[in-house]
């Protein structure tokens, strides 16, 4: 108890004495009235880099113990010049207690250090061995680096889809001697480009297999012109997520180069979709062109076509349905749900992480395929709407009504959606997307987009309130519901970041122990860090082919930052106490 009381009275004494003592005597600061302290600079406050949206994303210790603890070392040798050598007999009862005091606080303050570096330095650690852990898997195109920047390499299968801008479709590129055996019972459409193979059961069988493991996205060029290099200027944002492979081969008459200040290239990730081939080509007669798109065919093609000869091809993996599709016929539960909108998350945060922004975010662009549990895996695709410029980051100027804000209207943020151009305006896209995915949850844990459709249970994010978002089913996990009215908050300020509301929901599926603890130390954290790690790792080893809860576990291991991880704890603490 007199250790209590001492460490009291010498905080007490410390709070009057500090501003004292650390001021600096002068003609503008008395003795009366604190002057700037020691070590701050002119208009500098203490505090660490903020990230995006104004969170710390760093590993280290918090500056204001820094800060403290150097003030109070300044502050006890003053006190000793004082007690000390003014008394010249060594200082009194009172001061030995002052002292005390100070040095209780001082050992405080350097065993919270303690913990911290080691929490840091283990997350350090952990988050290197599973960045390795990964990387990721090689498609079927790196084993041929030199093949597949032609549109002839390809045979062409039936229209998986098609949007505003482009249409898919399904493809294969076969040995070229299988390409030669096959061609001949192979009825090539009328055209200039590659053969088109009938669908269905005989042309599964005529390749062997899965008859089209790739998807090729055909753009539709209205306005770009016919020039390659015109067309990959126009078409840039469609790149960004482009591997380093696509990008270094031949494209039709010229080579790819990379223009200073342009779009960001995307590294890879798991939740993305990763295009491995880029080309310009001559516009093909492709199955369903003269029903579905004929206004942007070349006239060449179709008389009152718009479209220009040529124009950019993307080759990706091909995925079974897109989450649309996938919603239609499966009721995912709530934990499997919940997982599903982790991985958009995850997704998020790698685009934050790159300083971009997808800006277009919605169900029809999200592919899905599925592991060998019939687990769905989610992709984020279609970089059309994307904002990715080196130059402004994050941070869009927004001078006037013609700076394009992105696409699909309805899943805009509000601080996007309500933002009026200026000479000094900047929208802020560090949260955007994560808003669009505390929306599209809504559609993944079976209920209506509150921001689709009409009527009275339409919400439109510019005027929406918070107390109007229906409530999500009870059967959904509480942590879960919370979530998403956080992610859904109109003030970005109280909107998690999408790596704190990531960690929340690997928390609530993976932590639970932990989080029953009454007093949670960051020890105890590390060691259940550790376990999860011990057990990916057994995991990815002992499995073929990654479950998705593995590969899941994996991603918050390669991404682990002690400050969002301690973030997530204290949101997830501050809902369970809250009514």
């Amino acid at each position: 108890m007199a250790v209590r009381q001492a460490l009291g009275r010498g905080l007490q004494l410390g709070r009057s004495l500090l501003l004292r003592f650390t001021a600096k005597p002068g003609p503008a600061c008395s003795w009366g009235r604190p002057g700037p302290a020691a070590g701050w600079g002119r208009g500098e406050r203490p505090g660490r880099a903020a990230g995006p949206g104004g969170e710390p994303r760093g590993l280290g210790l918090p500056d204001r113990y820094r800060f403290f603890r150097q003030s109070v070392v300044g502050l006890a040798a003053r006190l000793q010049r004082q007690f000390v050598v003014r008394a010249r007999g060594g200082a009194g009862p009172y001061g030995r207690a002052v002292f005390l005091a100070f040095g209780l606080g001082l050992g405080l303050i350097e065993e919270k250090q303690a913990e911290g570096r080691r929490a840091a330095l283990a997350c350090q650690e952990i988050q290197a061995i599973f960045t390795q852990k990964n990387k990721p898997m090689p498609d079927a195109l790196d084993m041929r680096r030199r093949q597949g920047f032609r549109l002839e390499d390809y045979l062409i299968g039936q229209s998986i889809g098609k949007g505003c801008s482009a249409a898919v479709y399904e493809a294969t590129m076969p040995a070229l001697s299988q390409h030669l055996e096959k061609a001949e019972p192979t009825s090539a459409l009328p055209g200039r480009g590659p053969d088109v193979t009938p669908q269905g059961e005989e042309g599964e069988q005529a390749l062997g297999g899965p008859a089209f493991p790739f998807a090729i996205k055909m753009m539709w060029n209205i306005s770009a012109g016919s020039s390659s290099e015109a067309i990959f200027r126009k078409m840039s944002q469609e790149l960004v997520p482009a591997s380093r492979v696509a990008l270094t081969g031949e494209y039709g008459a010229v080579t790819y180069r990379k223009s200073k200040g342009g779009p960001k290239q995307l590294p890879p990730h798991p939740n993305i979709i990763r295009v491995v081939r880029a080309f310009t080509s001559s516009v093909p007669l492709l199955p369903g062109a003269l029903t579905d798109y004929p206004d942007v065919l070349p006239p060449c093609l179709h008389p009152e076509g718009l479209g220009h000869g040529r124009t950019l091809f993307l080759v990706m993996k091909n995925y079974p349905c897109t989450l649309r599709e996938y919603l239609r016929v499966n009721t995912p539960s709530p934990r499997l749900a919940t997982m599903m909108t982790l991985q958009l998350l995850e997704g998020v945060d790698h685009l934050v992480q790159q300083r971009i922004a997808h800006r277009d975010l919605k169900s029809d662009n999200i592919l899905v395929e599925l592991d060998a549990d019939g687990c769905p895996w989610l992709v984020i695709s279609d970089f059309g709407c994307c904002l990715a410029d080196e130059r402004v980051g994050l941070q869009l100027p927004f001078t006037s009504w013609y700076v394009d804000l992105g696409g699909n209207g309805c899943l805009r943020a509000p601080e996007v959606s309500t933002a009026c151009p200026g000479p000094r305006a900047v929208i802020d896209y560090s949260k955007a997307d994560a808003w669009a995915v505390g929306a599209i949850a809504y559609e993944i844990f079976g209920l209506a987009n509150p921001f689709y459709g009409q009527g009275r249970a339409h919400l439109e994010s510019r005027s929406y309130q918070e107390a109007q978002l229906p409530a999500l089913p009870e059967s959904v996990p509480l942590d879960t519901r919370q979530l998403v009215r956080a992610l859904l908050q109109r003030e970005t300020s109280k909107r998690p970041s999408a790596r704190v509301a990531a960690n929340v929901l690997h928390l609530s599926l993976w932590g639970e122990h932990i989080l029953a603890l009454k007093n949670l130390k960051l020890d105890k954290m590390i060691s259940w860090l550790l376990h999860q790690s011990a057990a990916a790792l057994l995991a990815n080893r002992l499995e073929e082919k990654s479950c998705v809860e593995t590969k899941l576990k994996v991603l918050f291991l390669a991404n682990l930052e002690c400050d969002a991880l301690c973030q997530a704890a204290l949101l997830l603490y501050s809902w369970r106490v809250t009514p």
